[in-house]
């Protein structure tokens, strides 16, 4: 039954590559904050006096483009909603210097923001709150002192999402005070986007934007970091780059952007996203230069994007369902399943696919897998199709290609994303046909897989094994790791005849958020009698912050609170 409802994540939270922790600085509790005024979202001026007569009065700070400040607007509007009869009203700020009066606007009808938006140039309101983040929270008592810094819940962090928060920090820090006790945890941990300020550097050096970090953007981020795609904000101008520098250098010294976990000891790959060491040096140097623009004349033309289909136009689309999906605003979305019948009474030979999203603002991946006529679960083995953002569609060399049998049906498996409006979603598959005759070789699935393993609870580094014999000589064209939620590390390594042994892919941080194939710049020779053995670690502790329940023991099962244990390969045999 395992197979099914696999699970297969490519993308779960854009947030867990742009959305960072604040580390504890100086304690901003038990600060007094003197009354200011800034201009609403309508161009008229805000006092916090104007609310002398509030109990209350929350301070947030917002982004309109960080995935969280957008996860949690509605939820805001909903707190001021539930407390506004009680005297205490939020004031919303956004301090970024990227942020326009329209943007802010558009956050607010957006949203349905009950509350003031103020815009906050030249980010001194933030300054004197020692504000770092969006959303990050300043609770002021009646005397206007800061009694409570921190996350507005813990739902959402780093790498994690949850169903539901297990605690509403801002909530019950609101509660006890009204109740006049001590607020029982007046700090939390902040996770958020960087405030994009407005800095003092005079821009300088040779080192421009249209010169030398222009082309490293559009080769390495644009893909996903342009209009209409799914990561959160663009990066294809030098407008686009200004207000965001500090997340950047974050997630770039954190090697979290680009999304790449390979261990560069054991082999190489084409599609390798790492930035170079020369890369890096180069932003690194023209963020703290000020980010001189440069010349106009130096700016590289932008790529090129395919509109339409990447493979040719597909002999057949094949629609997930009939009707939309809906994706609710927010929480946590279950993994979507959706049988097909594709309609196919003769076997199919199949050389290219391509999997495509109805919506990009809210799918993270699609699989398309094969169920055998006949069979009620999916062959593992046998994976059509697949989407994650960036992703490059399946083509087939010359004379390869995919057979599925007549009869056989298609599931579509969708993860699907909040990002803070209810939105809809009606994905298909393309795929382009060949004649039999035209076949030399087979692309065929190989996985290691191990269903019968139990994690025992709060185990922090459990070993999990598996194994594929070559029964025949084959080239290995790609690495696919695939564990859920406890996923550790991961590691496939082969056992050659002859007894020599080579890593074939090292993943020592493994991500279940960013689970990606590993496409090897050469074929590799698998001889016959080679066993390829992967082996996953897990951390089933209270540490691993995605884990849903450290005191469970844990097996295989389909949904992301169980676990899986799956190295999935493509390879084509060596003969004809």
């Amino acid at each position: 039954m395992y197979a099914r409802s696999l699970v297969a994540v490519f993308l779960l939270l854009v947030c867990s590559s742009i959305c960072t922790a604040w580390q504890a600085g100086p304690s901003p509790i038990g600060k007094r904050i003197e009354s200011f005024a800034l201009d609403n979202c309508y161009g008229k001026p805000v006092a916090m006096s104007d609310f002398d007569d509030r109990e209350l009065i929350a301070v947030v700070f917002l982004g309109t483009e960080c995935p969280l400040a957008k996860l949690y607007g509605r939820r805001l509007a909903q707190l001021q909603t539930k407390y506004a009869e009680q005297g205490v009203t939020i004031i919303g700020i956004n301090s970024n210097k990227h942020d326009s009066m329209t943007e802010l606007l558009a956050y607010q009808n957006r949203f349905d923001i009950p509350f003031p938006m103020l815009k906050d140039v030249g980010n001194r309101v933030a300054d004197v709150f020692g504000a770092s983040r969006t959303p990050e929270v300043f609770l002021l008592d009646r005397q206007r002192v800061i009694r409570y810094h921190g996350r507005i819940d813990d739902q959402y962090g780093v790498g994690y999402s949850r169903e539901a928060p297990m605690r509403n920090d801002l909530a019950i820090a609101i509660d006890e005070l009204l109740a006049g006790k001590d607020i029982s945890s007046a700090r939390t941990d902040v996770v958020g986007c960087h405030i994009g300020r407005v800095k003092p550097i005079e821009p300088s050096g040779e080192i421009t934007f249209t010169k030398h970090i222009a082309p490293i953007l559009n080769a390495r981020c644009v893909s996903c970091h342009r209009e209409g795609e799914i990561a959160p904000f663009t990066l294809t101008s030098y407008k686009d780059v200004m207000g965001w520098e500090d997340t950047i250098i974050e997630v770039i010294d954190e090697n979290r952007m680009p999304p790449w976990f390979a261990n560069p000891e054991h082999g190489r790959f084409a599609n390798d996203a790492r930035l170079s060491e020369r890369e890096r040096e180069l932003i690194v140097t023209w963020i703290d230069n000020g980010m001189p623009e440069g010349d106009a004349a130096d700016l590289p033309e932008p790529p090129q994007f395919v509109a339409g289909w990447k493979i040719p136009e597909p002999d057949q689309v094949i629609q997930m369902r009939k009707e939309p999906f809906t994706v609710p605003a927010q929480g946590v979305v279950d993994y979507q399943r959706f049988v097909v019948d594709p309609g196919w009474d003769e076997d199919k030979y199949i050389v290219a696919t391509e999997a495509r999203p109805q919506n990009v603002a809210v799918v993270h991946h699609i699989l398309a897998f094969v169920i055998p006529p006949g069979k009620k679960d999916v062959d593992l083995e046998q994976v059509l199709a697949g989407y994650a953002p960036g992703s490059l569609p399946v083509v087939c060399p010359d004379g390869v290609a995919v057979h599925v049998k007549a009869g056989s049906k298609l599931l579509f498996e969708l993860h699907y994303t909040p990002n803070g409006t209810e939105q809809t979603d009606l994905s298909y598959v393309g795929v382009c046909f060949t004649e039999k005759e035209k076949v030399q070789k087979p692309l065929i699935g190989r996985i290691a897989v191990n269903t019968k393993f139990q994690i025992p609870a709060h185990d922090d580094d459990y070993e999990v094994r598996a194994k594929y014999k070559v029964q025949e000589d084959e080239a290995l064209l790609s690495m696919t790791p695939h564990m859920h939620l406890r996923g550790k590390a991961f590691r496939y390594e082969a056992r050659f005849p002859n007894g020599e042994r080579e890593v074939l892919l090292d993943i020592p941080r493994y991500d279940f958020n960013w689970q990606l194939k590993y496409v090897l710049a050469e074929p590799k020779k698998l001889p016959r009698g080679t066993v390829v053995e992967c082996t996953a670690w897990y951390d089933n502790s209270g540490s691993n912050l995605s884990n849903p329940d450290p005191g469970r023991e844990v097996g295989w099962g389909d949904q992301s609170w169980d676990e899986m244990m799956i190295g999935f390969m493509e390879t084509v045999p060596t003969a004809e």
